[in-house]
């Protein structure tokens, strides 16, 4: 028999529902910066500015190269100029205008077997070193050439013949060259001329005589 329909039902009451009290707001404290603090998020940045320009001024110009950071400077350089003159020496600086050179040698070709200039036999007997400074207008041991008259520079090997005569002269003079001597630049120099040699007579004018030119007949 079921009975749990009899007798008045008891009403049912909701259980109480408990709020929470409220909790109070918390503010949240935001703290001004010093001026010590700006200063050093100012110096920091700057630091920072400072090493990016310097990483990218390296990655920009670190595979760039000038003409002076191929210079020898324990060698000797030709300098060939667009005149086909060539001049020998040091190159002291050297930029996109003008290049210095010092300690001057240059290439002389001579029209007889003396020569009254300060010179020395080189391989071909004709062709003699020179070091500037002796001439008639007598000029210091310096010159500043156009670049735009340099066709190409190099440097030389201790091992050439230029420079083994350049060695050699100036061991032979090592307080520089003396221009009221004839002084050799290298070791080869020509035989003093004897007090007592016989002076080269003179030779008479040769009279010049016109041929007739023969014409071919056909």
């Amino acid at each position: 028999m079921d009975f749990s329909n009899r007798g008045p039902q008891q009403p049912v009451h909701p259980s109480p529902q408990f709020n929470a009290a409220p909790q109070p707001r918390v503010k949240s404290v935001v703290k001004k910066p010093t001026a010590l603090t700006k200063w050093g998020t100012l110096g920091v940045g700057a630091v920072v500015a400072i090493l990016l320009v310097a990483l990218i001024a390296v990655v920009s110009f670190s595979g760039t190269k000038s003409q002076a950071d191929y210079i020898y400077t324990n060698k000797l350089q030709a300098v060939f100029l667009n005149t086909g003159q060539v001049y020998f020496g040091n190159i002291k600086s050297i930029n996109p205008q003008y290049l210095v050179l010092q300690n001057i040698y240059y290439l002389q070709t001579n029209n007889s077997n003396s020569s009254s200039t300060t010179s020395s036999s080189s391989s071909n007997s004709n062709v003699s070193l020179v070091k500037l400074g002796c001439e008639l207008h007598a000029p210091y041991d310096q010159m500043v050439i156009n670049m735009g008259q340099v066709t190409f520079w190099e440097n030389l090997q201790s091992t050439g013949q230029v420079a083994k005569a350049v060695a050699q002269y100036q061991k032979q003079y090592p307080n520089g060259q003396q221009c009221n001597n004839t002084a050799s630049v290298s070791s080869q120099s020509a035989p003093a001329a004897s007090s007592s040699a016989t002076p080269t007579p003179t030779p008479s004018p040769a009279t010049s005589t016109t041929t007739p030119a023969t014409t071919k007949k056909p």
